[in-house]
């Protein structure tokens, strides 16, 4: 896939089902489903979790977007965002944060999390041809708790980057991988020995 083709939701769908086939593409299930691949970084010294100033909202920014750029993009940048509905439908609110900072993102499917309450997630995809900063509107908004259940990845999906209020979970392809990138940024890790 190439920046200036369409997102092929079908091709998405395959890929993730080969890639990442122990979890379905909810942001938040990633860490539990990958624990042995997975690491989190905080996004502000101290582990605050959210900005105040402009100088915080640099430091957010630089933290995702240094950590982004390691991990190899080769290609578009595929941006997943989610909206969360009472029905199986997808009409939305234009005026939802995702869909203004995401207008060219397509549906590309609909999940049920939760059976005795129903709940749906609604996830779309879009690309932006990668250089630092392009996503920086959508760390903003998830640093803001404004926008949830983000996933970046590459065309191929061999890493998954899951932007939250408060840092970024990082899904690698191999446990040394891993353990590469956390040894690089350990002063962004959690005290928790959790690593949440």
């Amino acid at each position: 896939m190439n920046q200036d083709e369409p997102v092929d939701p079908h091709l998405v769908a395959e890929t993730w089902s080969r890639r990442w086939p122990e979890c379905r593409p909810i942001a938040h299930e990633l860490t539990f489903a990958y624990n042995n691949r997975w690491v989190r970084f905080h996004s502000l010294p101290g582990s605050k979790r959210y900005p105040d100033t402009e100088s915080e909202y640099a430091v957010v920014l630089h933290r995702h977007n240094t950590v982004l750029d390691e991990l190899d993009i080769r290609g578009p940048l595929l941006v997943i965002t989610a909206d969360w509905t009472d029905a199986a439908g997808t009409s939305f609110d234009l005026r939802q944060t995702r869909a203004r900072l995401a207008a060219d993102g397509v549906h590309w499917q609909t999940v049920l999390e939760d059976p005795e309450h129903p709940a749906y997630t609604q996830l779309h995809i879009s690309t932006r041809p990668w250089k630092t900063g392009i996503v920086d509107d959508i760390l903003r908004a998830v640093a803001d708790d404004e926008l949830g259940g983000v996933i970046l990845a590459p065309a191929d999906l061999r890493w998954l980057y899951h932007p939250y209020d408060g840092g970024a979970d990082v899904i690698l392809p191999t446990p040394a991988e891993r353990d590469t990138l956390e040894e690089r940024h350990r002063t962004w890790l959690s005290a928790d020995p959790s690593g949440l």
